[in-house]
């Protein structure tokens, strides 16, 4: 098990294994693809794939339809390593286990982190089948990767947290979104443990507070990608309204079905996202 007394050597063991696999890629940007968007992938031409389990301390995905694998290769001419599938803490992992590939990622060269996921509205202006651009998040998981010794001799541990979904990017990917005729809101994200779906008081009390998507991932992963200096860009999926909203009962199998019908436009703003990133 990971944990706080060997992150470390465990990063360090990781990063020569991936070094070893990938056999000098370097990869510019890393991609986490998340609940019914982990296809996109498999459009990469030639990729170097690497199962989360083959990776020393590196847990192995067991949510639905996530595949558990990095795949590294080109997306709009830059070199990208994407994960097909991410770790949550509702899978058992702990903080520091969920967070792990993302600071290898930023080991590996990764300088841009762009995570994905299936969301929930509380925002009743959003449409199931809208993407959203995180513009800031909520973390109510109750946990947090820095906790510990192990984070602070990588790099501080009180991590200011303004502006932690990049500005810049947020803007390059909605003006992208304009002119691909994809349809994008901007709003905030609440993240929490799972995997219990929420209940109706707790979407009224979630919307109280300022958020417009809900899901069960992103945040720990978002921590740790600015611990280690990564510029971040979060985009979920709307895959549902959430609980007690318009009648609203989500589902783990109305998620896949709703990516299903939209991973091409994903295909194409995340393919133009890339193309037009300047690392």
């Amino acid at each position: 098990m990971l944990n706080d007394d060997n992150l470390l050597q465990a990063l360090e063991a990781a990063q020569n294994y991936m070094e070893e696999r990938l056999g000098g890629f370097a990869p510019e940007a890393g991609l986490i693809l998340g609940s019914g968007l982990g296809p996109f992938a498999d459009a990469m031409e030639n990729p170097v794939v690497v199962p989360f389990g083959d990776v020393p301390f590196m847990g192995v995905s067991t949510a639905a339809g996530h595949k558990g694998r990095f795949m590294a290769g080109a997306v709009g001419g830059k070199a990208i390593l994407a994960m097909q599938g991410r770790l949550h803490g509702y899978e058992g992992f702990n903080a520091q286990e969920v967070a792990f590939p993302v600071w290898l990622m930023a080991r590996l060269g990764a300088r841009v982190l762009v995570t994905t996921n299936a969301a929930g509205a509380l925002n009743r202006s959003y449409h199931v089948g809208d993407f959203c651009v995180m513009a800031d998040h909520i973390n109510l998981t109750g946990r947090n990767p820095l906790t510990g010794t192990a984070p602070n001799t990588m790099a501080p541990r009180f991590l200011p947290m303004l502006d932690a979904y990049s500005p810049a990017l947020r803007r390059q990917l909605l003006s992208l979104a304009q002119q691909l005729d994809v349809r994008v809101q901007e709003g905030v994200y609440l993240g929490l443990l799972g995997p219990s779906f929420e209940t109706p008081a707790e979407i009224r009390a979630f919307a109280a507070l300022g958020a417009d998507t809900v899901a069960m991932s992103v945040c720990e992963e978002v921590i740790a990608a600015r611990h280690a200096q990564m510029e971040v860009l979060g985009l979920s999926l709307v895959s549902n309204m959430a609980c007690g909203i318009e009648g609203a009962n989500p589902s783990d199998d109305e998620v896949h079905e709703v990516a299903a019908t939209r991973i091409l436009d994903f295909g194409r703003l995340i393919t133009a996202f890339f193309q037009q990133l300047e690392i």
